[in-house]
């Protein structure tokens, strides 16, 4: 197995043992770690602007479920 990531080797066309998934999540419904980012940003226009807070939240679901890659 390469030691490149799962999300690069899709990419790139090579060959996987499962096929790569596309999630679009919605966190502000369930995920508190989430909700409490947005609070202190005081908008989600903020939230989108401040790009310390962008990383966060973006590696928010990373962090939880361990998945390959985060856009």
């Amino acid at each position: 197995m390469s030691d490149t990531p799962r999300f690069l080797r899709a990419c790139r066309g090579e060959a996987l043992d499962r096929p790569p998934l596309w999630l679009m999540r919605q966190a502000g419904r369930y995920m508190p770690e989430y909700q409490k980012v947005r609070a202190a940003a005081g908008s989600f226009m903020n939230l989108c602007r401040t790009p310390e807070l962008c990383v966060e939240v973006t590696l928010q679901p990373i962090k939880r479920f361990g998945f390959d890659a985060a856009i």
